[in-house]
């Protein structure tokens, strides 16, 4: 069986599942029971690890250089520039900071983290010295939404974008209507972060639902499987998202790699459709 994977814009090739890192770092779990965990994922596939300056002031990102010690090549890392460092001297001096924190001397892939006050231009003059320097092999952005990426893919080295980090998980599916669709046309995959609803306006708790729950008995799976299966489900011919749950338990780390193998066929899809329509609108873009 062959796993579900997305295609950079580069033509990389990553399975559709990943690894967070938000709230890793702050305290509620020991850093070696953090990066123990990112370890297992990686041992089971899940090579994609996110982080952020952000998260925990950069402790989060230590946890990472942790795990993939002595493993830099197993992972793909991933880490994102706050907006307001985002100018052309802070973000290098940001990028500085989260490869000292994770040890490393070159990011997979580094994002804007959301759209501030800064020119967009000025961003990517930054991405392109730090990809010419050799401390970014590629670059992204998060949270942009279809006004912005359409300005964006107009810049020049705008089309060298390589995903758009997104919320988007059953609950919230508002990138459906326009911006998924613009970025797949584009050949732009999501990297889709709370895949089973942490956050964002849907904040019911997705694995209890009716509709969820059958679809997991019916293939004797969890309820989280059947929400990462169908965040990565294939669209189009193609896997245009991939999710990148966090995870610490060594038993959610597992269930959320078990999901790779887990197809959902047209009853489920449609069973899930009628718990949990897609837009009919324009919608506003869900951030957490």
């Amino acid at each position: 069986m062959t796993l579900p994977q997305i295609r950079l814009a580069d033509g990389t090739r990553l399975p559709a599942i990943g690894q967070g890192s938000w709230h890793m770092g702050e305290g509620r779990y020991t850093a070696r029971e953090e990066a123990d965990a990112l370890r297992l994922g990686l041992d089971l596939g899940l090579k994609v690890i996110d982080t952020a300056e952000m998260y925990a002031g950069g402790r989060s990102e230590e946890v990472v250089g942790e795990a993939i010690r002595d493993r830099r090549d197993d992972a793909f890392v991933v880490s994102k520039v706050l907006p307001g460092n985002a100018s052309r001297r802070g973000t290098i001096e940001a990028c500085e900071r989260s490869l000292a924190h994770l040890g490393i001397e070159q990011l997979d892939l580094y994002l804007l983290h959301w759209r501030g006050g800064t020119p967009l231009e000025e961003t990517l003059e930054a991405f392109e010295q730090l990809i010419g320097d050799g401390k970014i092999a590629r670059w992204g952005v998060s949270n942009l939404d279809t006004d912005d990426m359409q300005e964006l893919l107009g810049l020049s080295g705008g089309r060298a974008c390589q995903t758009n980090q997104l919320l988007y998980n059953l609950g919230s599916r508002g990138i459906e209507y326009d911006l998924l669709p613009t970025l797949t046309e584009h050949d732009i995959p999501v990297m889709a972060y709370c895949p089973v609803a942490q956050g964002g306006r849907q904040s019911r708790h997705l694995t209890d639902s009716d509709a969820v729950r059958a679809v997991a008995d019916r293939h004797r799976v969890s309820p989280t499987q059947v929400l990462l299966a169908w965040t990565i489900r294939e669209q189009g011919g193609q896997h245009p998202v991939m999710a990148i749950p966090k995870a610490v338990r060594p038993e959610h780390v597992r269930d959320n790699a078990a999901a790779l193998t887990l197809e959902l066929d047209d009853e489920d899809l449609a069973r899930l459709d009628e718990a949990f329509p897609p837009p009919a609108r324009k919608q506003r873009l869900d951030i957490v």
